[in-house]
């Protein structure tokens, strides 16, 4: 520095000590410029002021020599004393060249600094608010500063600002909220922890609204609560709890469509904090905001169902994620299903939605593992319907919803409860909003099929509610029903029909038009037909699936469904089958499934008693099907007591070609017979005169075995018939036999034989062609 320079009204004496690497010296200097600028105030003289203000920051704070920089900054505070209340007028001189100074590389520097400005903001008080932005700036440098002593007197200058802040009314919060965007995304730990405090301070003010701004520093939050620092993440937690507290008590003033995809984001987090938070958050959300997040379901369901699938390590995610889910899937109602149309919003204001009170009440507590974001509030409260509800009113987007659940159930890794809640989605949204949802039904109906393979016997549950609800819907019904089934498929609707005009008529009846076997009824819809062949097509390209599930499937499908359109259409497509294997076994399945299952009690009864022309009609349809099963077309015959038939179909056998797979069924039929399904056809083993061939085609079988346990069983059977001669002739005359089904006189059995002869012809000509090209293994009796 020039000593011959002129700093007046500063002394030399003044300038020299200033420039002293003593402090004691500076400190002497100071108190000579306090009693200087006292006087220059006493005498109202501002041009001398800011011209000793102006030679302190120029000369000395900004200076290329340390010494006079710590001169300077003690200077420029003692200004700020001698002013006092008058420090405001000069307040951006003052502190500027001291902000400078924080950035030193000397700490002792720096320290000075941060005593000069706690000084000068002591003195100025509520007059250096309109200055926060650029005091908070340079503050949050030094609260990562490497140096103790720095870090101590910034926190020092921080507490005094706070006090500033939280007693003064005037504070800039728009203006400070850009900076404090930037500053929150600070990976510093320091900076966090003084981010962290200053939004606790801020929160706490009555007349600052920190929640409307929420959504600027939600993001850096969310980032700043995966901290390392235990510490720091306590204090995260604090602060989201108490901004989800202010939303509980202020929900009319919160920006819940802002803040949506904030928190699907950190739902998705691998930091299990993090995560519960958010959740915790969406669960708040939902409830509270109501119809206003189904714009961002999608999102939501794509950071929700993965967590469903979580064990017990992740419990309390897992759980939220649940009420998430539930609570979300309740505002989907059945005005969602009207067209995209704009609706006058004038004529319908927003109400609050019934569900959304059920929603809230399944609410666990916790917004974080502290429960600090306990979701727990009086049902008073009622729930908050946006005041942009009623401006525009919400519209569901399937598309979104309808991609992430097919993502979902498409993705065979993902767990167990995860694809039970997708079918619950999709069943759902088919109960709530069918017409919307049946523009999506070609893209899922594959993977609501492929899903019936699943491991899980719940998950096929659920998937068989799903493709019931659609078989089923009237919205799903089309006038070109043919068209949903492409040109793969095998049968058309009018195929589903039985008796139809290209076939033998097998009822000899006029006015054949009301006794058509289609399935389709009001509860069946075009799907149903669709879902038939395609769920046989699957059954035949996985045997495995068959033999596993298939009796299993096709039970739970006769609770959900007609039963008698069930086995009526499985009987019409099969008769179209060319797999006749296939057709075999399928055949063979749907018989157990009639005879054991308690589900098919009302059908078995229907068929029992031949009396109606509907009754007769499903037999017929039955009948032809089950032709390509020689013994289940026996049993079916017996079921529906045409034991003459049966007597007849069994003299057929003879020209049959018996193998081990024959023998076999024909036991089975004999272990069936003793079971209580055929109860009343054991008991019509006393009525000798009225039933004989019901005792002649149980001997058929009977010389049909060879010597085996079923032989035995069948035969210690037929010696228990009572013997012809003990009914003497004192005995009413005996009526015609049931066999002869004089009842049902509209059925052309000699016909049916015929269609039985026909089928087991085409079996025998497949299977002599299987055998010539030796793919086929020969399981031929040899006698």
């Amino acid at each position: 520095m020039n000593p011959e320079k002129d700093f007046a009204p500063l002394t030399p004496n003044i300038v020299r000590a200033l420039n002293d690497k003593l402090y004691e010296k500076r400190k002497v200097a100071a108190l000579e410029i306090e009693k200087l600028v006292r006087e220059f105030v006493a005498q109202n003289n501002t041009v001398q002021i800011k011209h000793v203000i102006q030679t302190l920051s120029q000369e000395f704070a900004l200076s290329q020599h340390p010494h006079s920089r710590k001169g300077g900054l003690i200077g420029l505070a003692a200004c700020s004393i001698a002013l006092g209340k008058d420090s405001g007028l000069y307040l951006k001189e003052l502190i500027e060249p001291v902000l400078t100074c924080f950035n030193d590389a000397d700490s002792r520097l720096r320290y000075y600094a941060c005593e000069a400005l706690y000084n000068i903001v002591k003195v100025a008080r509520g007059a250096v608010l309109p200055h926060f932005n650029v005091l908070f700036d340079g503050l949050s440098k030094l609260a990562a500063d490497p140096d103790p002593n720095v870090k101590s007197g910034s926190e020092l200058l921080d507490r005094l600002l706070k006090d500033i802040v939280t007693e003064s009314n005037k504070f800039d919060l728009v203006g400070f909220i850009p900076l404090l965007r930037e500053r929150i995304y600070s990976n510093n730990q320091y900076a966090r922890q003084f981010i962290i405090s200053w939004i606790l301070v801020l929160e706490s003010v009555p007349d600052i609204n920190l929640l409307d701004y929420l959504p600027e520093i939600l993001d850096g939050l969310f980032q700043i609560l995966g901290d390392n620092g235990k510490e720091i993440r306590k204090m995260c937690e604090v602060v989201l709890g108490e901004f989800l507290k202010e939303i509980k008590k202020n929900p009319s003033s919160v920006k819940f469509a802002e803040m949506a995809n904030i928190l699907v984001i950190h739902c998705q987090t691998t930091d299990d904090l993090i995560q519960l938070t958010a959740m915790c958050w969406m669960r708040e959300f939902i409830q509270l905001a109501g119809r206003v997040m189904l714009p961002y379901s999608s999102g939501i369901l794509t950071a929700v169902l993965p967590c469903l699938a979580y064990d017990d390590r992740k419990k309390s995610i897992k759980e939220v994620a649940n009420v998430c889910n539930q609570s979300l899937m309740k505002l989907v109602t059945p005005e969602d299903d009207e067209p995209d149309e704009p609706k006058p919003t004038a004529q319908r204001p927003a109400e609050p939605n019934p569900d959304d009170t059920l929603a809230k009440q399944e609410g666990t507590a916790g917004g974080g593992p502290d429960g600090s974001c306990d979701s727990s509030f009086s049902s008073g409260s009622g729930v908050f319907t946006p005041a942009s509800t009623e401006r525009a009113p919400v519209t569901l987007h399937l598309d979104g919803i309808v991609q992430v659940l097919n993502c979902h159930l498409s993705d065979m890794a993902i767990g167990m409860m995860t694809r039970i809640a997708v079918l619950k989605w999709l069943y759902h949204l088919y109960i709530k909003t069918p017409r919307k949802m049946f523009r999506h039904t070609d893209s899922l109906f594959p993977i609501l099929l492929q899903t019936l393979s699943d491991e899980s016997d719940e998950v096929i549950l659920k998937d068989l509610e799903v493709l019931a609800e659609i078989a089923s819907s009237p919205a799903g019904q089309t006038d070109d029903p043919g068209r949903l089934d492409g040109p793969d498929l095998r049968v058309s609707h009018s195929e589903l029909q039985v008796p139809t005009p290209g076939r033998a008529n097998l009822l000899n009846t006029p006015g054949t038009k009301g006794l058509e076997c289609s399935p389709s009824t009001p509860t069946m819809n075009s799907y149903f037909y669709k879902f038939m062949i395609n769920l046989l097509k699957r059954f035949s390209s996985e045997r495995k699936l068959l033999e596993a599930r298939g009796a299993f499937i096709i039970r739970q499908l006769c609770l959900l469904l007609n039963a008698e359109n069930i086995f009526h259409s499985m009987a019409d497509i099969l008769l179209q089958e060319e797999d006749l294997k296939f057709a075999s076994t399928m055949v063979h399945t749907l018989n157990t499934i009639l005879l054991t299952s308690t589900e098919l009690f009302q059908l078995r009864n229907q068929l029992k008693d031949l009396k109606t022309l509907e009754s007769q009609n499903l037999f017929c349809c039955l009948y032809r099907s089950w032709c390509h099963n020689p013994v289940t077309t026996v049993s079916l015959c017996f079921l529906t007591q045409n034991y003459r038939h049966a007597y007849d179909l069994i003299q057929k056998f003879g020209d049959l070609e018996v193998t081990v797979d024959f023998l076999t069924e024909v036991d089975k039929l004999v272990q069936l017979i003793e079971c209580p399904i055929f109860t009343y056809l054991r008991l019509q083993l006393l009525d000798v005169r009225n039933n004989p061939y019901l005792i002649k085609a149980l001997y058929g079988l009977l010389m049909l075995l060879p010597q085996c346990s079923a032989f035995q069983l069948l035969s210690h059977r037929l010696q228990c018939v009572p013997k012809p001669e003990l009914l003497q002739a004192g005995d009413s005359p005996p009526a015609a036999p049931k066999s002869q089904k004089a009842d049902s006189p509209s059925i052309d059995y000699a016909e049916l034989l015929q269609h039985f002869e026909k089928v087991q012809k085409k079996h025998l000509e497949v299977r002599h062609q299987r055998s010539g090209r030796g793919d086929h293994l020969d399981r031929r009796v040899v006698l």
